[in-house]
């Protein structure tokens, strides 16, 4: 069956990977700051990715507990790892078989990339890097369904629910200010690759379908304002980035409030993706939805690609910041995505929706 797609879901998408892939162009192909702002904020890319992820996974487990239904784990992680797991293992496999192209100055145990648990105590310049963000949200993808599934059987108030969330936001900002306490800034790697340091950002999205299958009326109301979010939106993020890359940095206030507040700007604009009076929900930019589609694929595979074409401009001595080297390069990046997202990630995909269909009703796929 196929599911209807949001615009402005998938413009946000689409945004987050373009993002990421200016910065690793920036990182492992020019070596400069090709992009100028834009490629000083790519690393927020991810940022937009987690939020999208909360909101997404949220709302499936929490319209099916809206409407009564039970909540399976077996079915929730089978969808999830049927989701994931195929993609990230070729791509796994590809950094082992070719060590001496790929590798990093170090690069973690096999056993915590299969346990996606190589995040911890991650440092810049290790092998597969990028896999961080991998391994924060499934980490999440375990603990949210189990949470939720205890707080069911106790037949919890939503109100323990919510003091949760807002719980756990506090506790991300608690633990980078005691990082920065410790000479441990917010783009320290200790900080930056951490789970503590970082899963609070999942959260807002979460709080997102919280409000869309729990608290309907707010939600209708907070829909019917959809451009005053969309502005709301833009104005918090860029005044948050302007701050996180400037000498406010520096600033205690900044490294421990920094992630989460960049994740709550993003969740504004995520509400505004989803309201139909938003000029962000009724965009629909050409290439958008399938570069969204693509965007797990592109993430995974274009680093490496990225990394094997940076070697081959040095030998050449072909200008990395040519606007048509960059259109080549970052359209090969691209393009290994789709190939992935071809070969591998849609064939398990049908797989998925044979064995462990998900329910009848249901705005994105993710």
């Amino acid at each position: 069956m196929l599911h209807k797609r949001i615009n402005g879901l998938d413009t946000l998408r689409a945004l987050a990977i373009l993002l990421v892939l200016m910065s690793h162009y920036c990182g492992f192909v020019s070596k400069h700051q090709t992009f100028g702002f834009a490629g000083d904020i790519g690393w927020a890319g991810v940022d937009l990715f987690f939020v999208l992820s909360g909101y997404l996974i949220g709302n499936q487990i929490m319209s099916g507990i809206a409407k009564g239904e039970p909540l399976s784990l077996k079915n929730f992680f089978a969808r999830r790892l049927l989701r994931t797991l195929p993609n990230y293992y070729v791509v796994l496999a590809a950094y082992f078989i070719f060590p001496a192209a790929l590798a990093g100055r170090s690069t973690s145990s096999i056993w915590q990339f299969l346990s996606f648990t190589q995040n911890i105590g991650l440092e810049y310049g290790q092998t597969f890097t990028h896999s961080w963000s991998l391994c924060i949200e499934e980490q999440f993808y375990l603990i949210l369904p189990i949470i939720s599934l205890i707080l069911i059987r106790l037949k919890s108030p939503l109100w323990l629910a919510w003091g949760l969330l807002i719980a756990a936001i506090g506790g991300g900002m608690l633990f980078r200010g005691m990082a920065f306490m410790d000479g441990h800034p917010a783009f320290d790697a200790q900080v930056y690759y951490s789970s503590f340091g970082r899963f609070d950002e999942l959260l807002p999205g979460v709080a997102i379908a919280m409000l869309k299958n729990f608290h309907t009326g707010l939600y209708d109301r907070l829909m019917r304002h959809g451009q005053a979010l969309f502005i709301t939106g833009l104005l918090a993020a860029g005044g948050v980035l302007y701050c996180i890359n400037s000498d406010y940095n520096k600033l205690m206030i900044v490294n421990s409030l920094g992630f989460s507040a960049i994740a709550i700007s993003f969740a504004i604009l995520t509400l505004a993706a989803l309201s139909p009076n938003s000029y962000l929900h009724r965009l629909r930019l050409p290439g958008a939805a399938q570069l969204a589609l693509w965007s797990y694929a592109v993430y995974l595979v274009h680093k490496p690609v990225f990394m094997l074409i940076a070697v081959e401009l040095g030998k050449r001595h072909i200008d990395a910041e040519a606007p048509l080297t960059i259109i080549l390069v970052t359209a090969a990046g691209i393009f290994g995505g789709w190939l992935l997202y071809c070969l591998v990630e849609r064939p398990f995909m049908q797989i998925r929706a044979k064995w462990y269909p998900g329910p009848s009703q249901r705005a994105q796929t993710n």
